[in-house]
């Protein structure tokens, strides 16, 4: 991989992490050494980590390849957006308004609330008998 016009970024969401480069090309997304039509099955999440290019209308302009791990498919979309966004914005920082207006910038902070003890599970609680 060329390094000199290869962006890096970081994107997360949930306990997915997408390590994300970008490079001057076609317009080829590869995730985790699979192309992404075959790594993601369901449209809403293609739709979803395509957002940032297509907003910046630069879907044809740049080759992504994403390693990802953790988390689950929506999780993990969402993170390679995140990843992509932040790229973007390192290789043009004139896009960083457009993409600040659609959300993309900033971290989706919604995680799992842990379960508490001496209940079923975050919030739920156990039946209670009063005899």
């Amino acid at each position: 991989m060329d390094t000199k016009n290869t962006y890096y970024a970081t994107g997360k969401r949930k306990s997915a992490i997408a390590r994300t480069w970008i490079t001057p090309g076609n317009g080829t997304i590869v995730i985790n050494n699979k192309p992404i039509d075959e790594y993601f099955k369901i449209d809403s999440a293609k739709a979803t980590l395509t957002q940032p290019l297509t907003l910046t209308n630069t879907r044809s302009d740049f080759d992504v390849k994403v390693r990802v791990i953790g988390g689950g498919i929506t999780g993990q979309a969402g993170a390679i957006r995140h990843g992509i966004t932040r790229a973007l914005i390192l290789a043009n920082p004139d896009l960083r308004q457009p993409l600040k207006r659609a959300g993309f910038v900033r971290r989706d902070p919604r995680v799992k609330e842990r379960k508490k003890y001496g209940q079923r599970g975050a919030r739920a609680r156990f039946q209670f008998s009063k005899r």
